[in-house]
């Protein structure tokens, strides 16, 4: 049986302040929606564009987010999302940047639905490959290859564990944190506003996606918390509305509390359908997809806790 993984001496509340900077920021901000587009095809996604900080927007297309950088040099893009949504995303990087052209495309990880679409952004800019850098951590590299998918070209240029760039002089700090949700997730974080941008492995107040397929669980015990050796403020995720240092902790004593449960229902000798049907952790009903999902996550954890070492 693994060792129980002890989360909570790693646990920081610096910053719980900005939680009301965000608020007014959000509060202030003025969501584009393309209803035209909505009216005229139904099969598109609502979308909207929010400033979550000094020339730093979220996009939001239907349940994923992007996170739009701007910078002197241009705009830099974490996350092209889907096809579909380039050309929208082009008109509003002519809207936030007039004149300045894409910059940069990052991906935060090799999972098509967030990183296929950057050919289709490139052209809706009226730009070549040749003008735009696509930046990935190499880990990344092997899966996209696999893939042979047009709609998701190779990074053309890598990094292992940080790098930083300076478009125009911003700078924009991109950290490996360790397997997780995937061995390739890249958290980009800017400094001068104190935002990061985390995708799919924590979220705002929301139990693990379904049965955590696939995941890494002991890389996922180091990764959340090293999140919080990122001095950010605002933390935007992959999906929902963003947080702050405070939503990150409540992550983490999420995870902690249902290893702890899940540990001592397999000391106990509770088979995996017997955690999953008696396991609640009502501290965090308030969470979304709870009754749904955490029976899931349980699920999970038992199998990565008895899994043969």
């Amino acid at each position: 049986m693994r060792p129980m993984p002890v989360l909570r001496t790693r646990v920081s509340l610096r910053a719980l302040p900005s939680s009301l900077a965000l608020v007014l920021a959000l509060a202030a901000s003025s969501p584009h929606r393309d209803l035209a587009a909505q009216g005229s095809d139904s099969a598109a996604p609502d979308w909207e564009t929010t400033e979550i900080a000094r020339g730093v927007h979220q996009f939001r297309w239907g349940g994923h987010n992007a996170l739009l950088i701007s910078t002197p040099a241009g705009m830099v893009v974490v996350d092209p999302l889907a096809p579909a949504a380039g050309p929208v995303v082009a008109d509003e990087i002519r809207r936030l940047a007039p004149g300045l052209p894409l910059h940069t495309i990052i991906y935060s990880h090799s999972d098509h639905d967030h990183a296929a679409g950057a050919p289709a952004l490139v052209e809706a800019m009226d730009q070549g490959f040749a003008s735009v850098e696509i930046v990935a951590n190499e880990r990344a590299v092997p899966h996209i290859v696999a893939l042979g998918d047009p709609e998701l070209p190779p990074p053309t240029l890598t990094f292992s564990e940080r790098l930083t760039i300076r478009p125009g002089g911003r700078a924009i700090e991109l950290h490996y944190l360790g397997p997780s949700h995937t061995d390739n997730l890249v958290v980009p974080f800017v400094p001068d506003v104190g935002v990061a941008f985390a995708v799919d492995f924590v979220f705002n107040d929301r139990v693990g996606w379904r049965d955590l397929p696939g995941w890494d669980f002991d890389g996922l015990f180091r990764a959340i918390p090293g999140l919080l050796e990122i001095p950010f403020r605002t933390m935007a995720f992959g999906h929902g509305a963003p947080g702050n240092r405070a939503t990150i902790q409540r992550q983490l004593t999420y995870y902690d509390d249902l290893a702890t449960a899940v540990r001592a229902a397999v000391a106990t000798g509770w088979t995996e359908d017997e955690a999953a049907e008696r396991i609640r952790l009502p501290s965090y009903g308030h969470f979304a997809d709870y009754d749904a999902w955490l029976p899931l996550n349980v699920r999970a954890v038992h199998r990565w806790l008895t899994a043969p070492e």
